[in-house]
């Protein structure tokens, strides 16, 4: 199964290069738990999330004020229901037209092959000082 969590995970990497992000909605199941960074205070895209309707809505936030120079996922652990990635990514940020880049981690929890539960980890003290301007 670990194989396939990771198979289903680059997928879902290649659909967000793509712009697909209906493969993405797809891909997770009704009730997702997904957390991204810090604070919502801090930048809109931020904190918590329930069900594929907010997940929606973190995309629409992430489309609106991030553009990015490169996304990149380098490295997948798989570990039961969990897929581990290590990865970077550089973007400007519409709002101040600043540029942030910052290593990231990415956990995905995979239930009946979909994704369950996401949560993100990077720089949220130089995204906000960015995104503040």
């Amino acid at each position: 199964m670990s194989n396939g969590n990771v198979e289903l995970v680059q997928n879902l990497y290649a659909a967000f290069g793509k712009g697909d992000i209906p493969a993405l909605m797809d891909s997770m199941t009704a009730d997702i738990d997904w957390f991204s960074g810090g604070r919502t205070s801090d930048y809109p895209g931020f904190g918590p999330r329930k069900g594929k309707a907010q997940v929606q809505e973190f995309f629409d936030i992430v489309a609106e004020n991030n553009e990015f120079s490169y996304f990149t996922p380098q490295e997948f652990y798989a570990v039961e229901d969990k897929v581990f990635v290590l990865g970077n990514y550089e973007m400007t940020l519409r709002k101040s037209g600043k540029k942030f880049a910052s290593d990231w981690v990415h956990v995905y929890t995979i239930k009946d092959c979909k994704v369950a539960g996401f949560r993100e980890f990077l720089d949220t003290a130089l995204a906000a000082e960015c995104y503040r301007g």
